[in-house]
């Protein structure tokens, strides 16, 4: 049988390492289907309810792995469900090639069903690389532009199909004028900065006595790297969010996640520091950042578009993390007045106390945040921890501490519903030997995460093991808008758009046959981890939260105080119960030893 042009896709998808493709199928893409069906899975396929989570799938492969991710889709609608998951790996920078089919060459243009412009729409999304095969000599290039610009420059890309091409024969190019010859292979560069610019970088950290840095997702392979330099110049270190496994937690100068969902501590730290190092971080509240003018600043980022663009720095560096802090670490010169430093760790001991106050708090039925503090200091070695947006993602930003050797991960810059799921399926297949937990909001839950629930129902056996956790905040809202409604805008809650249906989410777990948990006293939230942990089944621990606990921000703002008072004013339908649990919160932020049992 002769080799088609979708056997030859898959060949070369493989001898470029690709070993997982995430989708769906459907008629548009029929021929590559059955050319991954010929090749006896030398390309696993991992079928996803929808292409959104395939797509969300090959973002987190990308996070977890650093290698490419792929998903796979039909023409029309299959490849516009994509989108999503798609602008979240370009919005984190993640390498990412999406495959889509397309109608016959001889409809196109035709309004024939199922036909869309996908060149265009992919243009925004896969803008650095995005083509619509048109013959077999063709597609090789295609494929190796594809992927080599995917995996060289970070970026999304998109190769489309046509159904009728991926039938037709594979022939390669000619030797002639009008072709194309490429070949396989790429090898991430050594980018550093020159010397001139790192000793120019080095004056301005030498100066600074109050140095803070802020790491971002371009630091995880740093690790080392940036605790050195800390230790040189007796910094502390906030954490943005796609950060948070930079550095581990027990670090007493590491302050946490910084910004909205972050600490007190951090705040301080931006607020009073006079010398800012932005290693890898794309972190986008300013306000969170020392005021203009401040701080001198020294940032290193690979992407030169990324410099610069969140404060005004006087020594932009492009290039890699750990390479160029190897680099500029000769150059500091050791601090030894710790007086910062030991300010920083009394912030960060203070922090970690009002968490704990706060955590403690009683709530009807459970405090969402004693979910989070309850699980940290359980978490197994390398567990690999997801959350989704929402109020969920407070909890994980604040209250779960890393340890080395962990990873985690949410849709960052994109900040979409729906991720965390996905995200842990596709963490558990990159590494199936590791436990995997899921933190997810009842909103995503019901927006698309419950059917990704049955993918995990399809595939877990072929894990290895089944600790694999997803730990679902029952609240009935969509509570982190419905606070942003509060506090931003100044609005009492807004019934009709906020409150959602109660869901048994632990009992279609167990109808599908995982494991359901279900939680509603806060005495046995710790119990409940245990034995999620504990099981060799996937586990649905569903925790029944009270929706009125403030996801308090680490420094409120007069104008959010005054807009809160203004909810109030306004008639909010929860305010009695706001009133109550804002004020503990609040009172164990500053009264010693506030426990429930105290109230």
């Amino acid at each position: 049988m002769a080799m088609t042009v979708s056997d030859f896709l898959v060949d070369r998808l493989y001898e470029w390492g690709v070993r997982r493709i995430y989708g769906y199928p459907g008629d548009g893409i029929n021929g590559v289907f059955g050319a991954l069906n010929r090749s006896n899975e030398k390309i696993k396929f991992i079928q996803a309810r929808h292409e959104e989570m395939a797509a969300f799938m090959a973002a987190a492969h990308a996070k977890f792995t650093g290698e490419l991710g792929v998903c796979i889709s039909t023409s029309g609608p299959g490849a516009s469900h994509l989108l999503t998951g798609l602008y979240d790996a370009r919005m984190d920078h993640m390498p990412v090639l999406a495959i889509a089919g397309q109608q016959a060459r001889t409809a196109l243009g035709g309004h024939y069903q199922q036909e869309l412009d996908l060149v265009s729409m992919f243009k925004d999304v896969a803008g650095a690389f995005v083509q619509q095969a048109s013959a077999p000599a063709q597609v090789r290039h295609l494929i190796d532009r594809a992927v080599r610009t995917a995996i060289g420059e970070r970026r999304v890309t998109a190769l489309i199909l046509p159904n009728d091409l991926q039938e037709m024969e594979y022939t390669p190019p000619p030797n002639k004028h009008g072709t194309v010859h490429s070949g396989i292979g790429f090898k991430q560069p050594k980018v550093i900065p020159y010397d001139e610019d790192l000793r120019q970088a080095a004056t301005v950290l030498n100066a600074g006595k109050k140095v803070a840095i802020l790491v971002g997702a371009g630091a995880l392979q740093a690790t080392d790297e940036v605790i050195a330099v800390a230790e040189k110049l007796g910094a502390g270190v906030a954490k943005a969010l796609l950060g948070k496994a930079v550095l581990p937690d027990d670090l007493p100068w590491v302050t946490g996640s910084i910004g909205l969902l972050g600490t007190e501590a951090s705040y301080n730290l931006m607020a009073e520091c006079d010398t800012l190092l932005m290693i890898g971080s794309g972190f986008p509240y300013s306000e969170f950042m020392p005021p203009e003018g401040k701080a001198r600043g020294v940032q290193i980022d690979i992407q030169p578009d990324m410099l610069s663009l969140r404060y005004p720095m006087e020594v932009n560096l492009s290039g890699d993390s750990a390479e160029t802090l190897r680099a500029l670490l000769p150059m500091l010169q050791e601090k030894t007045d710790r007086t910062w430093r030991s300010t920083v760790e009394e912030w960060r001991a203070d922090s970690d106390k009002t968490l704990e106050k706060r955590a403690l708090v009683s709530a009807k039925p459970i405090n969402p945040q004693r979910v989070a503090y309850e699980l940290s200091p359980r978490l197994p070695e390398r567990a690999i921890i997801t959350s989704d947006s929402g109020s969920c993602a407070n909890w994980y930003a604040r209250d779960v501490k890393i340890r080395r050797g962990m990873m985690c991960s949410l849709s960052g810059g994109l900040a979409s519903m729906g991720a965390a799921v996905p995200y842990a399926i596709a963490a558990k297949f990159c590494h199936p030997d590791r436990p995997v937990i899921a933190l997810v909001g009842d909103g995503a839950m019901q927006m698309n995460n419950m059917a990704e629930l049955i993918t995990v129902a399809k595939y877990w056996r072929q894990w290895g093991n089944g600790k694999w956790i997803c730990a679902v905040f029952n609240n009935e809202d969509l509570n982190q808008v419905t606070w942003e409604q509060r506090v931003m805008a100044g609005d009492p809650k807004f019934e009709a758009s906020q409150n959602i249906p109660n869901v048994p989410y632990h009992r279609f777990a167990e109808s599908i046959g995982l494991k359901g948990i279900y939680v509603d006293r806060e005495e046995n939230v710790a119990a409940a981890w245990q034995e999620a942990l504990s099981s060799d089944l996937p586990v649905l621990i569903e925790f029944k939260t009270d929706p009125d606990v403030p996801p308090l921000p680490p420094h409120i703002k007069l104008e959010q105080a005054k807009k809160y008072a203004s909810t109030l004013l306004h008639g909010d339908p929860n305010e009695r119960g706001i009133i109550k649990e804002t004020a503990k919160q609040v009172l164990s932020a500053v009264l010693p030893g506030h426990r429930k049992d105290k109230e």
